[in-house]
């Protein structure tokens, strides 16, 4: 499907090195966004870049740690020294790590929380300036949050990550109290079970195994799946705001 809508916008998407990011700043350059890729991992960001430019497309490689607030800060001063003002940020960026709370893993808490929530927060303080700007001047603006279905249904000993989605799912909610009245649009997508690199984040080999098993007797939805979520959300007319999507394969309850 073609979202004519989509052409000469500016998007940032971070967790832009596989899944979900990846496969939505495939989709949005193909409809001819330009696309700032921003992640940790500078080798994979380059290739995405050379594969969206022999395809036609244009994309910038930008490499940055959205749990350091200097790493986010320097990353926003290249993308507006390269594109200008960005017009349509997708926070994709998160981590899935899985123990019961009994065992104390505050490494992994911290690290949940720095990514899923604080990093998402300081993408949004360094890109609202854009956005709002944009959408003052007529433009369409949006800002993109992906959460989870552990926003709202728990799994056991996914605690610790439920909550961080569950955080950004009702800041999500908040910032639409902000941000509507100044016609920037804030879109929250809950996908189910979807084939990226966040299963292989566990490293608990039994919670490993039964998460695979789910996988295995419920399928799960691609990455691409829901790049075309998001790219039909944000090419919808200016005054429209889908503001809470739900998605999962058709056999997860």
């Amino acid at each position: 499907m073609t979202y004519y809508a989509l052409a000469q916008r500016t998007a940032l998407v971070t967790g832009a090195a596989s899944g979900i990011g990846a496969a939505t700043a495939r989709l949005l350059a193909a409809q001819g966004a330009r696309v700032v890729l921003l992640a940790r991992r500078a080798e994979r960001l380059d290739e995405l870049a050379a594969r969206i430019g022999a395809d036609g497309g244009r994309a910038l490689a930008v490499t940055a740690d959205v749990t350091d607030q200097a790493s986010v800060d320097a990353a926003a001063e290249r993308v507006a020294a390269a594109y200008g003002r960005v017009d349509l940020v997708v926070n994709s960026a998160g981590v899935m790590l899985a123990n019961p709370v009994t065992e104390g893993r505050t490494d992994e808490w911290q690290r949940m929380l720095d990514t899923n929530v604080a990093g998402a927060l300081r993408i949004i303080r360094a890109f609202t300036p854009d956005l709002t700007a944009v959408a003052e001047e007529g433009g369409t603006a949006d800002l993109v949050n992906i959460s989870s279905i552990g926003a709202h249904i728990p799994f056991t000993n996914y605690a610790v990550y439920g909550a961080t989605k569950a955080a950004l799912t009702y800041l999500s909610e908040c910032l639409r109290t902000e941000f509507g009245p100044r016609d920037v649009r804030v879109t929250n997508i809950e996908p189910g079970f979807t084939d990226t690199e966040l299963r292989g984040h566990i490293d608990n080999e039994e919670l490993s195994g039964q998460l695979e098993g789910m996988f295995g007797e419920v399928g799960s939805l691609a990455s691409e799946d829901v790049a075309d979520l998001i790219a039909y959300t944000t090419s919808r007319p200016r005054h429209v705001n889908l503001r809470q999507l739900i998605v999962l394969p058709t056999r997860q309850a």
